[in-house]
């Protein structure tokens, strides 16, 4: 899939766009796509969804594995914007979340604080894994976050 639209005018919302119609015509899954550049799913979908920048070297395998544009690499490398596009999103899979965060936000805040003092979950020295659970009530999503404890500081 060799798009021709110029470096200088490649964005990461024109990747991102090329990421999903190669890896559609292609019937690769993220799992897969993730294994061929050696990184995890999640991360990998964050970061064509323009989320989280490539590393060079990953975005060069990326750009191999999905037959991309040469130029895709260092839009892919570029350090992102992170703006949602609503305040609530309505998308059911992804408002369940929201709803976790504002019933048991309050809850994981003052556990995460008992246990390790004053502070926050990072964001940034994280990773996350989704995996299917079967249960004899039906199948669960398991969803696992760890993030390093970044402490405030006092001065």
């Amino acid at each position: 899939m060799k798009d021709t639209i110029p470096m200088t005018e490649m964005t990461k919302e024109d990747v991102t766009a090329m990421i999903l119609s190669a890896k559609k015509q292609a019937g690769l899954t993220w799992e897969e796509i993730a294994e061929k550049i050696d990184m995890s799913p999640v991360w990998t979908h964050s970061a064509a969804m323009g989320m989280n920048a490539f590393p060079p070297e990953k975005a060069e395998l990326m750009v191999a594995t999905m037959g991309l544009p040469q130029e895709a690499a260092s839009v892919l490398a570029e350090c992102p914007t992170k703006i949602w596009e609503q305040t609530v999103p309505t998308d059911p899979c992804i408002y369940r979340f929201y709803e976790i965060v504002g019933v048991y936000g309050p809850t994981l805040k003052a556990i995460i604080q008992e246990k390790f003092g004053d502070g926050i979950m990072s964001a940034i020295d994280f990773d996350m894994s989704v995996t299917r659970v079967e249960h004899p009530k039906g199948d669960r999503v398991k969803v696992e976050m760890s993030g390093k404890f970044l402490g405030y500081n006092s001065w």
